[in-house]
């Protein structure tokens, strides 16, 4: 499945997060704000990174423009996680360079269908 980069500054919703994904067998790696997820972005190459926007000092909005300004991840999809949930939002994700975008609290199945969608995976295998 999908090399995933998580960047969300709440425990409990990596916590989370990270077991959604796992349970769909894909490769995790979690940072706790813009920085951290900037540098991961650039070492590990994910095939797609989960950015919540509401992050503390750089928030997501930058976060993503400046990957997305990055030539060495300027191809990486980044799927918006925001609790901001108003008219525009949406488009302001696109704007910032994000591909989709995902409110919170999550709705998992959406969310693994976006992934799915944009790393062009295929749905892993029922359980045997």
């Amino acid at each position: 499945m999908a090399k995933i980069l998580v960047i969300e500054d709440t425990e409990n919703n990596r916590i989370i997060i990270s077991r959604r994904l796992k349970s769909q067998k894909h490769d995790v790696h979690l940072r706790e704000d813009a920085e951290q997820g900037i540098i991961a972005a650039r070492e590990l190459l994910p095939d797609l990174v989960l950015m919540d926007i509401g992050l503390p000092g750089m928030d997501g909005w930058t976060a993503a423009r400046a990957l997305k300004a990055d030539p060495a991840t300027a191809g990486i999809p980044i799927i918006a996680l925001t609790a901001h949930a108003m008219a525009g939002d949406r488009e302001r994700a696109i704007e910032a360079g994000c591909n989709d975008y995902e409110t919170k609290p999550i709705d998992f199945p959406s969310l693994f269908a976006k992934i799915l969608a944009l790393t062009g995976g295929a749905p892993p295998a029922p359980a045997a």
